[in-house]
């Protein structure tokens, strides 16, 4: 087995589900990574203060940095790793996507080495990176508050191939709301492939994420078996959203998001377009359109560097390019 280093976005994961207490073994299962690796990580790369995502990046990149020797590259290769950093792309996507399409084998050091040396210059590429800070949730003891939905069907019930991901058609739904609580995103994300879905409203009221959700998935009814959502009461009309659908509707135990964990590192990346705390109110259709676009032609390094349009779609390889919103799909 090939061992590969923790990313940025990984170590931000970590610092998350700790911060929830969420055991190691769990941790290293959310990631697939071993327990060891895990540990390792948080003996070597913590700080006085406890561990900490960012100084942990750069500890390790300095390390990795001082074991290897530098290479030059080219201006025009730059310019192609600097055209696929402002796609959004991590480093670490950056480096592997290319060398996916065979055009440049560049390490993901040289890459974060580069656009900090830019920033120094005066250039912009830092603010590309992806460097978020992951909210805090509050867990209790695995008890629903806000009461039981009616006729709920627990994730316990769910086929066992969907936690497989083996196959397209198993959507994972959620909620993102804004700075106020003003206006909210309503996000799919199919589980093998990572392809999202948004759509923008002003409330998180149950009527308008039924309609939101059904319309979301309407084009895409062939590829919708079963759908995963939290216990909110936003999900109370999931009855009408199965039968419109013709797929089964499932919800995770109370106060286990790891259940929903591929929804909530989506709704994660989203972040990087609406930060916490900014109002969604304003939001429009087209600006979602765009930030769900990029993130569906972003490679994933758990589908080999191809892209979640390319999985959903079963599409070949390409060199990515980025599209007029009026070409999103």
């Amino acid at each position: 087995m090939t061992y590969t280093h923790l990313t940025q976005e990984e170590r931000y994961q970590i610092h998350n589900l700790t911060r929830q207490g969420i055991h190691l073994s769990q941790i290293a299962a959310e990631l697939g990574r071993s327990s060891s690796t895990i540990s390792r990580e948080l003996r070597r790369n913590a700080s006085a203060r406890g561990y900490q995502p960012a100084l942990a990046q750069d500890k390790a990149t300095q390390r990795q940095t001082q074991r290897r020797n530098a290479r030059q590259f080219d201006p025009e290769q730059w310019q192609l790793v600097e055209l696929y950093l402002r796609l959004s792309l991590s480093p670490q996507q950056v480096s592997d996507r290319l060398a996916l399409e065979d055009r440049l084998s560049i390490s993901t050091e040289a890459i974060y080495q580069y656009a900090y040396a830019n920033k120094a210059q005066g250039g912009d590429l830092v603010g590309y990176l992806r460097c978020q800070k992951l909210r805090r949730k509050r867990y209790a003891s695995g008890r629903e508050r806000r009461g039981v939905l009616k006729n709920r069907v627990g994730i316990e019930h769910r086929p066992a191939v969907v936690d497989s991901k083996k196959r397209i058609g198993d959507w994972e739904g959620d909620t993102v709301i804004g700075g106020g609580r003003k206006g909210v995103l309503v996000t799919l994300v199919e589980r093998k492939s990572r392809y999202t879905l948004a759509h923008p409203l002003r409330s998180k009221h149950s009527a308008g994420v039924t309609q939101a959700i059904v319309d979301l998935l309407r084009p895409h009814r062939h590829a919708c078996k079963t759908l995963t959502f939290d216990n909110g009461k936003e999900f109370a009309e999931h009855e009408f959203i199965a039968s419109c659908l013709r797929a089964k509707v499932y919800f995770a135990k109370p106060y286990c998001s790891w259940q929903r964990g591929l929804n909530e590192n989506t709704n994660g990346l989203l972040r990087q377009f609406f930060p916490k705390g900014c109002s969604l109110l304003k939001v429009t259709q087209a600006q979602v359109d765009e930030a769900v676009y990029l993130l569906n032609h972003r490679p994933r390094k758990c589908l080999g560097y191809r892209t979640p349009h390319e999985v959903f779609y079963n599409l070949p390889v390409r060199p990515l390019t980025l599209h007029s919103v009026a070409l999103c799909t």
